[in-house]
């Protein structure tokens, strides 16, 4: 087999299987392209992206251009003489450079392809109650997530997964994925086949505060499928109303009853230790919350040092 000069280009953590399997593959990582460095934290620090942090700890070449279409960049990117890019969780590519190297570019997206295209596969899977997930590899064109598809794995979604959960199946799975499409074009057997459009049956566009809070109209397993599709990251969120205060709340893991009753939707109701949401066919208890300037608590943790009134809600 031709042992490939590649090019990687990710981002966040979902990127490090796949970069550390390359690497220990008979393939060569001769550059490594990410974010550039942005504050974080309550100090505002500066802080290096996982895939950077991995790139510095082996030494390998790396280049953070703010803009893609940059002269310089495109130049440092020729000088390496890639023949293939691979692309984990990164950004739109402009042809300049996904067309640059001799075997193309190819991307793994956490979906099975056309399903689920945009940013934020893994947390819709899971807001839209699926039951299976998976993971497709493909050449990069012109459009985002609609290359002709080399490879694709499926994995089950357990009722109980958060995305944290999927994130990390899909990124083991990925790695594996992806370094047996990367073995396919080195020995010239890779296939790719067009993606079939009428096929796509859902979009994932990207996470903003309008989609990420919680409608209490809702049902109680819709309710449930969004909080857990949110979780750890960014976290779906609502409004307390106690009294006269109103606070932003965030909501990480819940569990749903379905029971028949006459609240309004998004009344609370505390017993003992437990703390309760009404819905329109049953109740959602929180389990892990966090108020403003707080970390986030077991709700046993938490529910001693509130005090409810008796019109207290979630909206």
């Amino acid at each position: 087999m031709r042992a490939l000069r590649i090019v990687f280009m990710g981002t966040p953590e979902f990127a490090l299987a796949s970069l550390s399997s390359l690497m220990q593959s008979q393939h060569r990582i001769v550059g490594v392209v990410t974010a550039p460095d942005k504050p974080a934290g309550r100090g505002r620090k500066m802080r290096y992206s996982a895939i950077k942090e991995y790139a510095l700890s082996h030494e390998l070449p790396l280049l953070q251009p703010t803009k893609l279409r940059d002269p310089d960049f495109v130049q440092s990117l020729k000088d390496l003489e890639a023949d293939l890019i691979v692309v984990v969780a990164f950004r739109m590519l402009p042809e300049i450079v996904w067309a640059m190297p001799s075997m193309g570019t190819i991307n793994l997206h956490a979906s099975l392809l056309p399903d689920y295209r945009g940013a934020a596969p893994i947390n819709w899977a899971i807001i839209n109650g699926e039951v299976e997930s998976g993971v497709t590899t493909f050449f990069i064109n012109e459009h985002i997530d609609t290359g002709a598809i080399l490879l694709q794995e499926r994995v089950p979604i357990d009722p109980e997964d958060s995305a944290g959960d999927l994130h990390d199946k899909l990124m083991i799975i990925g790695a594996h994925v992806l370094k047996k499409t990367v073995d396919m074009i080195a020995e010239g057997e890779a296939v790719a086949v067009p993606q079939d459009d009428t096929a796509m049956q859902h979009k994932a566009p990207k996470l903003n505060p309008d989609n990420c809070r919680i409608d209490w109209t809702g049902n109680a397993e819709s309710i449930y499928n969004h909080i857990r599709g949110l979780s750890p990251y960014p976290g779906a969120w609502c409004e307390m109303c106690n009294g006269d205060v109103v606070s932003h709340l965030k909501i990480y893991q819940c569990a749903y009853q379905l029971e028949e009753h006459t609240l309004d939707p998004g009344r609370l109701i505390r017993s003992g230790n437990e703390l309760k949401v009404a819905v329109s066919d049953g109740f959602i208890s929180l389990l892990e919350i966090q108020l403003p300037g707080k970390r986030k608590l077991a709700i046993e943790q938490l529910i001693h040092g509130l005090r409810f009134e008796p019109e207290a809600k979630l909206r």
